[in-house]
């Protein structure tokens, strides 16, 4: 028997206390400057680093929180696809993969939709999540993105998209790719019941969420720095032997370019979409209350209304950004 270690050492434990351990995750490093910032005064921030203003990835309940603050929201059930269609695995099994992002996120897939107020403006949000398999696009995202816009139509309520993904799910092939045109598809059901559709891009959004759903919106929004690509920088070099200037594929960039509207900064984002939304509806009664009179038997034989020409949606822009021109 060690008296030393039996003894001596439970009662000098007992006498000055157990030293708590300290958590590892009480500091966050900013992957930007290398900021070590309390994590606290990061949350705090939304996750924007103090020091150099770099946006970091956050998830779902991040954002709900975010737009909704501590209002209560509905969360829309989504459908059951099936799990594992090709009987996929490379390193490991999809099975597998599957299991470890729902453990990981709580989460069954990439998608989150709920229904709620952004400040007054009622509207269904859809919000990818990265960390879900690099927020891929599969049949249970695209399913998710369907339920998302067949909600808003049944609803009468806009719809707000929250982009980040890295692409189409490979290990479900070709039913991945089958995803875009559907999620397309999806986004023309929302015009013609003349509802707004608002595309924020975080970072990233890249590959076939790019090619088709991301970036259909009526206003394309982005979050500062955001990658807002189709294929990698280093993809596009290789094949036009140029290097690409700096800053290519960024929200800024696109921006200056005309990809997008208008880049926010996450903490103006709330007002921002619900400056954009009450603007957005007032428009889309106005052309409701077309569609009606014309379905009730006026102006039969006139052509269909062409969408907005974008120096509307420029003006719409510029109204939620203060005024800005964009």
């Amino acid at each position: 028997m060690n008296w030393i270690q039996n003894v001596a050492r439970p009662k000098i434990k007992q006498l000055f206390g157990r030293r708590e351990q300290t958590p590892e995750n009480l500091w966050v490093k900013c992957p930007n400057c290398g900021e070590m910032v309390f994590h606290r005064d990061m949350t705090a921030a939304v996750y924007v680093c103090p020091k150099c203003d770099h946006h970091l990835r956050i998830g779902p309940a991040e954002r709900m929180k975010l737009l909704f603050g501590d209002a209560e929201v509905e969360r829309i059930a989504l459908p059951e696809v099936p799990t594992d269609p090709l009987k996929f695995k490379d390193t490991k099994k999809y099975t597998d993969k599957l299991k470890e992002a729902r453990h990981k996120t709580g989460d069954p897939d990439a998608f989150t939709v709920v229904v709620g107020k952004i400040d007054d403006q009622p509207a269904v949000v859809a919000i990818q999540n990265f960390e879900f398999i690099g927020g891929t696009l599969g049949m249970a995202a695209g399913e998710a993105f369907i339920t998302a816009a067949d909600t808003a139509v049944k609803r009468k309520k806009p719809l707000v998209l929250f982009a980040a993904s890295g692409g189409a799910r490979m290990h479900e092939g070709i039913l991945s790719l089958m995803q875009m045109p559907r999620t397309t598809v999806a986004v023309q059901r929302l015009r013609d019941a003349h509802l707004p559709y608002i595309v924020v891009f975080t970072d990233p959004t890249s590959g076939g969420v790019t090619a088709s759903y991301a970036m259909l919106g009526d206003i394309q929004i982005a979050e500062p720095g955001a990658l807002i690509a189709f294929s990698g920088a280093r993809v596009i070099e290789q094949t036009i032997k140029e290097k690409l200037p700096e800053g290519f594929q960024r929200a800024e960039y696109l921006l200056e370019h005309g990809m997008i509207d208008m880049v926010v900064h996450r903490h103006r984002l709330q007002e921002t979409l619900a400056r954009i939304l009450r603007l957005l509806a007032d428009r889309a009664a106005v052309k409701a209350a077309a569609a009606k009179k014309k379905a009730n038997g006026a102006d039969h034989d006139s052509p269909r209304a062409l969408p907005a020409p974008n120096d509307e949606v420029n003006g719409i822009a510029a109204a939620a950004n203060g005024g800005a021109h964009l």
